[in-house]
């Protein structure tokens, strides 16, 4: 072969971007001209394809696949790596893991998965059996989520709950992705379910008392869950008694129980305001009892105790929440009584109610601890730790007359443990410490937590993660996580994912920037509406900081980020992207503006308090605008970056990503590559099995550990001036 035609050959072979076709619309907005030129990328029957993806119009799914088969050829070369990865990964898991038994009555509850399994098997043992070697001596299995994804191209299990009179099980399951779950009801004498079918629910159900019914919520035909019904075992859907319909589309609905069992919780809100109506589950079928009216900016959480609701809320400016007690029969505000006093800078997180006792998880100086508080006495204990940076979390369980709290902590480099703690006498029990199979010293790596100053001078936390032998000289390659929205924290507890990276050499940091609440209730109102910059400059800041500490260097970083956090990936690869070897953005809302100007989509009206209503309101359109990542993409070279999706995501719709990448190769002048995946057979939290979700998790990695190392294929490359 000669020289010429074997450069040709070398030529044919190497993989080119696809380019769909720009078809512009335009639209005058607020008198503002708007034009996008992928419109065409959202299906007009999304709502059909969010129930079945075949439905997929056939121009749109050979433009996915064929950005599919263009990721796939260019990740070609980390094939090798991506499988060692996943063996790496799965070697930490240990496959036939289970939970610690929960206790009911006469029963303990768990979930175990077998060896090999992807799917959780729901069971429960005597209460009073010995352990035998297994420890499942007497173990009935109640589901088999194995056997029931069976023959599926997708199958997640929702809720999975017994009957108060444990002869039933209530489960819920996903077979698209699309969050739309049926509910089945299982005998557990027979093993066999019952007639009983339950359509297009969130998959949350809560049993009432006489263990003949159930509640449920219902989305509508805008994939919003706005209905909750009372379904009455032996009777049709059709015939389910209504307990509340929510009017407005701004407003989600879900249920949830108190912890002594007494009382179904209606939970009405949005990201800024919320409202509870309490139905006794003794009595099902009556009308529910509003607590306190919804008032724009008041949010409150409630909790069950003898002739007392205590009350989790930001009311009288509360900013960090309070604890207050009002009285069952008249609960109005103005019975409201301070329990727990607001303290600025202590947030309380959530409150939980156990005979004689209050519990509480908050949040100080970015830490977590619970504080047991005895209703009897005013009394105080705390439980906390003295790692710089760690995470804790409270396991309710099912009973209400106990004297045992069971709590679960961890740290970056400590998996986790699971305790039961005696409230009476503080004693704690180790019960489980999360088995590492293929071995994990905790004594080779370093947790640090330092502060990096944003532009207006708040210090915003960064914990990291490396190995005890990793040289900081600025050589280590990072790879930095954001979130940054709705007021989630971002926990600095054990991942066995990111360990494959700090074992390659990489620093593992995330970043707690403006948006979350990892500094208090002001950190999450300081990065929303038009302050949502913050989550972006502070994310940049937070990358500056690791620089100049020498923990890596600029060019050296790969920033990750998911859904919410996607949009702080596409706006810092839009404000600095010299500072990042690559950019990996999971089903990332992008198109920001678009988005929350369609009030048909299944989340825009409840995200109007978090992002601001750029229908109604032009400043917030000019904000939104200013920033949306699609909307901001420029004519300038940026890194290489990885975009995954999920077909029937009904958060992140499939087009965002699909055509921000569009527009990304149409209009930078250098850098890249661009790719994006598609898992057209999943929804937003991408495969739903324990294994499987470990294939999009090594695809990412891999392009993490590609994009500090070696270089791109020149062709793959977006030369200056390139458009489509």
């Amino acid at each position: 072969m000669t020289t010429e035609s074997a450069a040709v050959s070398s030529e044919n072979v190497r993989p080119k971007a696809p380019k769909p076709p720009a078809r512009p619309v335009e639209r005058i907005v607020h008198g503002a001209v708007l034009r996008d030129d992928y419109a065409w990328l959202r299906a007009e029957n999304w709502k059909e394809v969010l129930r079945d993806p075949d439905t997929l119009p056939p121009a749109i799914a050979r433009h996915l696949r064929a950005e599919n088969s263009y990721c796939r050829k260019l990740m070609e070369p980390t094939r090798e790596l991506q499988r060692d990865l996943i063996k790496e990964m799965r070697g930490r898991i240990k496959e036939d893991d289970s939970s610690v038994p929960e206790p009911d009555g006469p029963f303990l509850y768990y979930t175990r998965y077998r060896k090999g399994g992807e799917h959780p098997l729901v069971c429960r043992r005597p209460r009073d059996a010995q352990p035998g070697r297994s420890g499942r001596a007497g173990e009935q299995v109640l589901l088999d989520a194995d056997a029931l994804s069976k023959g599926k191209d997708y199958f997640d299990l929702g809720d999975a709950e017994h009957s108060p009179d444990h002869t039933l099980l209530a489960w819920s399951s996903d077979e698209a992705g699309s969050e739309l779950h049926g509910i089945r009801v299982r005998n557990l004498a027979t093993g066999q379910d019952l007639d009983d079918r339950v359509e297009d629910s969130t998959g949350e159900i809560v049993w009432a008392r006489d263990s003949r019914a159930f509640a449920y919520v219902r989305l509508d035909a805008d994939h919003r869950p706005s209905c909750v019904y009372l379904h009455r075992l032996g009777t049709s859907q059709t015939e389910d008694v209504l307990l509340h319909e929510e009017a407005d589309a701004g407003m989600f609905v879900d249920i949830d129980q108190t912890q002594s069992g007494r009382f179904l919780l209606i939970s009405i809100g949005d990201h800024e305001t919320s409202e509870i109506r309490l139905l006794d589950l003794a009595a099902a079928e009556t009308e529910p009892r509003l607590v306190a009216p919804r008032q724009v900016g008041r949010q409150y959480r409630v909790e069950h105790h003898g002739d007392e609701l205590i009350i989790l809320t930001n009311a009288d400016e509360a900013e960090d929440f309070k604890i207050v007690r009002a009285p069952l029969d008249n609960p109005a505000p103005a019975q409201w009584i301070d329990l727990v006093p607001h303290r600025g800078g202590r947030l309380i997180l959530s409150h939980l109610c156990l005979q004689g006792r209050l519990i509480r998880l908050e949040r100080e100086d970015g830490l977590p601890r619970i504080v047991i508080h005895d209703l009897a006495s005013g009394e105080e204990r705390s439980i906390a730790f003295d790692e710089e940076a760690y995470g804790l979390g409270l396991d309710a369980g099912y009973e209400f007359e106990t004297q045992t709290l069971r709590f679960i902590y961890a740290s970056m480099a400590r998996p986790a443990e699971t305790f039961d703690y005696d409230m009476a006498t503080g004693e704690r029990v180790l019960l489980k410490r999360q088995e590492v199979p293929s071995g994990h010293d905790t004594a080779a790596y370093r947790v640090r937590r330092i502060f990096a100053t944003a532009p207006d001078g708040q210090q915003v936390p960064v914990s990291l993660l490396h190995r005890a032998d990793t040289p900081l000289d600025g050589s280590a390659p990072c790879l930095l996580y954001g979130y940054g929205a709705y007021g989630s924290a971002m926990s600095a507890s054990f991942r066995i994912r990111p360990l494959s990276l700090v074992d390659r050499g990489f620093v593992y940091a995330i970043a707690h920037v403006r948006g979350g609440t990892d500094k208090g209730w002001r950190w999450y109102l300081d990065g929303k509406k038009d302050k949502k910059t913050n989550s972006f400059t502070d994310f940049i800041a937070a990358a500056g900081e690791l620089v100049a500490r020498r923990f890596c260097a600029a060019g050296r970083i790969v920033a990750h980020g998911g859904s919410a956090g996607g949009m702080l990936m596409g706006a810092v690869a839009n404000m600095a992207p010299q500072l990042f070897a690559g950019i990996v953005a999971d089903v990332p809302f992008v198109d920001v503006l678009n988005t929350i100007l369609d009030d048909t989509l299944p989340l825009t009206p409840p995200e109007w308090p978090e992002w601001g209503d750029p229908i109604r309101d032009p400043g917030a359109f000019a904000t939104i605008r200013s920033y949306s990542p699609y909307d901001n993409v420029s004519p300038q070279a940026y890194p290489p970056i990885l975009a995954l999706a999920g077909l029937t995501d009904p958060r992140v719709t499939y087009w965002e990503p699909a055509k921000w990448v569009a527009r990304l190769r149409a209009t930078m002048t250098g850098g890249g590559p661009i790719m994006l995946h598609t898992n057209m057979e999943a929804g937003h939290g991408g495969s739903a099995g324990r294994f499987d979700s470990l294939k999009e998790t090594a695809l990412s990695y891999a392009f993490a550990i590609r994009a500090v190392g070696e270089a791109w294929p020149e062709a793959t490359l977006h030369p200056p001036g390139r458009s489509a």
